[in-house]
């Protein structure tokens, strides 16, 4: 039954990717997907990518429509940065708990009691925060874009694992917003030395969304597209992996001959999986749900996205 029932299931994947990449044409579209997405959708994106990656694909395209595969404040980036083109995504309901942590009131607040301060917001925000932002950043940059700002005091907004990460790489005073990532953040130092003792000869590799003391038992600390790379570029053979599962599929699609062992089975963020095919079909079937910023809040975002497109990875 199983074996039917699998069977089945890959005959309307398949069915739905041609129905889809019939729509992607007819609408003149391109797929973007995060590397947190079901392996399906990674399957017929035109481009995977990390936040960083993806900011940049939206901006250089010339499609006419933006399907986004991620979660809501990254189709609300790709329309900041298109503002012509149409951005839709499979689902609306896929949100961000971190970038929920941040609101405009308390960020307006915080920014009266430091005002010699610039903020840098984490691209994991909405576009009315990214509005009262001087720069984003994404984990594959962060520490570049610190040391970019002419400014000794920095506010940083949401996620404080991230952002007591980069404070050990700058001398800047850095006010430090409470948000975290629901999923990294549950992992545990129990969850890394259990795995390790299992493992003795496997490297640990680990976002820096995760807690300090998880941060510190880590062989290697980067973005999801910094440690697709280092595993990839590795001699080692076994890695624990401190991050969200979806990026499984790109771990075992460049290092077929290597072992991935994902720290905790949790590591799954639920926002990222309410995306599927169905979903990315009957979005460009139907062009909706549309992504929308109003004009004044995407004029200011703007200039914080592009000021973070400026500093490369590194």
């Amino acid at each position: 039954m199983d074996a039917l029932a699998l069977e089945k299931k890959a005959q309307r994947n398949a069915e739905l990717r041609e129905r889809l990449m019939q729509l992607k044409k007819e609408r003149n579209a391109i797929i973007l997907a995060h590397f947190y997405q079901r392996p399906e959708i990674q399957e017929v994106a035109d481009f995977i990518g990390d936040s960083f990656g993806l900011a940049q694909k939206a901006k250089e395209t010339d499609a006419d429509v933006i399907l986004f595969c991620g979660v809501h404040f990254m189709g609300e980036s790709a329309k900041i940065l298109n503002p012509q083109k149409t951005v839709i995504i499979p689902d609306e309901r896929a949100g961000c708990p971190m970038a929920d942590m941040v609101n405009v009131d308390g960020l307006r607040k915080l920014k009266a009691q430091h005002p010699n301060a610039k903020v840098v917001a984490y691209i994991n925000t909405s576009a009315d925060v990214k509005a009262e932002t001087y720069i984003c950043c994404t984990s594959s940059n962060a520490k570049k874009v610190i040391e970019s700002l002419d400014t000794d005091e920095i506010i940083w907004v949401p996620d404080k694992n991230l952002g007591h990460y980069v404070s050990q790489f700058t001398d800047k005073k850095m006010i430090i917003w409470e948000g975290y990532c629901n999923t990294h953040d549950q992992l545990s130092v129990e969850d890394i030395m259990t795995l390790k003792q299992q493992h003795p000869e496997a490297v640990i590799v680990v976002h820096p969304e995760c807690r300090p003391e998880v941060v510190s038992l880590a062989d290697y600390v980067g973005s999801t597209t910094g440690i697709l790379k280092y595993c990839r570029e590795s001699s080692h053979k076994e890695f624990i992996i401190g991050t969200e599962d979806g990026t499984r599929y790109m771990l075992e699609k460049d290092s077929p001959d290597k072992t991935f062992i994902f720290a905790s089975k949790y590591l799954v963020c639920p926002n990222m999986k309410v995306n599927n095919l169905k979903k990315c079909v009957e979005a460009l079937e139907n062009m909706k749900p549309e992504i929308f910023v109003p004009q004044d809040v995407a004029d200011a975002a703007r200039a914080s996205l592009e000021r973070m497109l400026e500093v490369a990875p590194g």
